[in-house]
C-alpha cells in the first residue's frame, strides 16, 4: 500500500480571526448609525416652498438610496469576510473596506436628496 499525503489545510490566522470579528461588529454598529441618519435626509425638505423647489420624489430616492444601500454594501461585506476565514486567508481588510463603501453609499443617498432642493434664484 501507498501512503497519499493527505492535503495540508492551513492553520488558522488567530489574530486575523479576532480583528476580523472585532470589525464586523464595529462595521454592524456603523450600519445601524447609517441606517438611524438616513431618516434625518427628510429634513432637507424642510426649506421647499419658502425659499427653494423642492423635487420631493427625487429627496425620498436619496433617503431610500442611503437607508438600504449601506445596509446591503455591509451584508456583502459581512459574507465575503466569512467566505475568506473559511478558506483560511487573510479577511480584516474586507470590513475595513466595507465601511468605507458604507460610508460611500450613504454620501451617495445624501448627495441624491440634496440635489432635490434647488435655490430660488
Amino acid at each position: 500500500m501507498s501512503e497519499s499525503a493527505a492535503p495540508t489545510k492551513r492553520p488558522v490566522i488567530v489574530w486575523d480571526l479576532v480583528v476580523t470579528i472585532v470589525l464586523l461588529v464595529l462595521m454592524a454598529g456603523l450600519g445601524f448609525v447609517l441606517f438611524f441618519f438616513s431618516f434625518f435626509l427628510a429634513f432637507a425638505s424642510d426649506s421647499c416652498g419658502a425659499s427653494s423647489t423642492c423635487d420631493s420624489d427625487l429627496i425620498a430616492t436619496g433617503m431610500l438610496v442611503a437607508m438600504i444601500l449601506p445596509i446591503a454594501v455591509g451584508l456583502l461585506a459581512l459574507v465575503a469576510a466569512i467566505i475568506v476565514l473559511v478558506l483560511r486567508r487573510i479577511a480584516f481588510w474586507i470590513p475595513i473596506a466595507g465601511m468605507v463603501l458604507m460610508v460611500g453609499a450613504f454620501a451617495l443617498g445624501a448627495a441624491i436628496s440634496t440635489s432635490g432642493v434647488q435655490p430660488v434664484a
